[in-house]
């Protein structure tokens, strides 16, 4: 089983940026896949998840700014992070819900 995320870095506030994690070794298609963050002295805090039936459900600090969704013939999950803060930034990873966890990439908001 592989979870390999994609597409942090490093970004000034307002701006945009779309995470990718690629899957493979279980049945993508089935699974509710979530994006999950930890910043710097803080728990890990559930982002965004999308079901096998494409419901999405958002925490409320990103709702109305991030996007989750999903390629099920590609096997991935993305996501599209718009108005970027401060506060945002934090390591992000991907997480099926078998318990699988990919090994994060770093988003960084800063001026």
């Amino acid at each position: 089983v592989q979870l390999v995320e994609s597409g942090g870095g490093l970004v000034q506030p307002g701006a945009s940026l779309r995470l990718s994690c690629a899957a493979s070794g279980f049945t993508f298609s089935r699974s509710i896949m979530s994006w999950v963050r930890q910043a710097p002295g803080k728990e890990r805090e559930l982002v965004a998840s999308i079901n096998k039936w494409f419901s999405t459900n958002y925490a409320d600090f990103v709702k109305g700014r991030f996007s989750i969704f999903r390629e099920n013939a590609r096997n991935t999950v993305y996501l599209r992070m718009n108005s970027l803060k401060p506060e945002d930034t934090a390591v992000y990873y991907c997480r099926a819900d078998q318990g699988y966890w990919g090994q994060g990439t770093q988003v960084t908001v800063s001026s």
